[in-house]
């Protein structure tokens, strides 16, 4: 499928003079609900088995949240969870961020419902980010500018997604490769050094068909017509999408690394958006960055829209992987079309 590239955004994000504060990852944390769904529950409905899901998407099973969990629900465990390990108090907060396309109604934002219920203080702003699977990384930037800005101060930063409720059953495109889950880092000042290096952030607006649900918002309202032909549905072109990653991703990676001064040997952490793990497979090799660890949970979790690297960001870091010195480079991917990257020197 030939690629027409329509960017519409470029945007970098070098570290700032020594006079502004370093600002970097102060504590991790994730939710993943209870609920373990396996491909043969999933492959059913979509004519497909688990032989079939695994050879295509190197996914074993995923997660779906309760009927009674919102998206905003999964995001203040994980948000607390971070808190707890930064050492960080909500009332200490002056940014509330939360990276999803499945918020609990259309308004008010997600945030202000999560800094609500960690009782946050009114001064400390709360609000959403949609840019679909790179949402995160467009978060944590954001976050990291505000409290440049600011002289310090903290920030939350959650991604937090629940596709479960957007698939049709009979779609084998979709619904095998989706779950539910947050994620979350508190960003705060870290000594000089250390911390988000550099980011990048990247729209591709030409490719923005590539994912898509139709109906439910201003162009398409709801109707008894979109609901009876299933236009509320998340729809995508796997190929379409694939193609993109294959073809924009690794040349901006490695473009991003060089304008940020850091050799593709000085990698020691890659986490990668689990979009798909053969799709991540192909990603690899085209990086071939010679000593980074690549951390994946799409076998065990799924494609988590923009909880998916702060959710293996968590148990890379928990894991006792990740440790300090060390150059972690993030990468959220996908619908919008859109692409993140955050270099941090741990």
């Amino acid at each position: 499928m030939p690629l027409t590239r329509s960017l519409t955004v470029t945007r970098t994000s070098e570290r700032p003079p020594l006079a502004a504060p370093a600002i970097g990852v102060l504590g991790t944390g994730s939710y993943l609900p209870g609920h373990v769904v396996t491909n043969d529950e999933v492959g059913g409905p979509a004519g497909v088995d688990d032989a079939w899901i695994q050879q295509k998407t190197g996914i074993l099973a995923r997660r779906y949240a309760k009927p009674d969990e919102a998206t905003s629900d999964l995001a203040v465990i994980a948000g607390r969870a971070a808190l707890e390990r930064a050492g960080v108090r909500a009332a200490d907060l002056s940014l509330i961020l939360v990276a999803t396309s499945t918020p609990d109604e259309p308004h008010a934002p997600t945030a202000t419902a999560v800094a609500h219920r960690l009782d946050a203080p009114a001064r400390a702003a709360a609000f959403d980010i949609n840019s679909l699977c790179s949402g995160f990384v467009f978060g944590l930037d954001t976050a990291r500018n505000h409290l440049i800005a600011a002289g310090g101060g903290h920030a939350l930063v959650i991604g937090a997604d629940i596709y479960s409720r957007s698939l049709n059953p009979a779609d084998r495109r979709t619904t095998p490769l989706l779950g539910d889950g947050a994620g979350a880092v508190v960003l705060g000042p870290v000594p000089e050094g250390r911390g988000i290096r550099a980011t990048r952030l990247l729209s591709f607006g030409g490719q923005r068909d590539l994912t898509s649900v139709p109906a439910g918002g201003s162009r398409l309202p709801a109707s008894e017509r979109t609901l009876a032909e299933g236009l509320h549905y998340f729809t995508m072109n796997g190929r379409g999408v694939r193609e993109f990653v294959n073809a924009n991703v690794p040349p901006a990676l490695h473009g991003f690394l060089s304008d940020a001064g850091c050799p593709e040997d000085h990698v020691d952490h890659f986490v990668p958006h689990q979009a798909n793990g053969r799709m991540l497979e192909e990603l690899e090799a085209a990086l071939a960055l010679p000593r980074a660890l690549t951390h994946t949970t799409v076998a065990r979790y799924g494609n988590t829209a923009a909880a998916s690297v702060p959710i293996t960001l968590d148990e890379a870091v928990r894991s006792g992987a990740v440790r300090e010195g060390q150059t972690v480079l993030l990468a959220g991917f996908g619908g919008g079309m859109a692409a993140g990257f955050a270099l941090i020197d741990w």
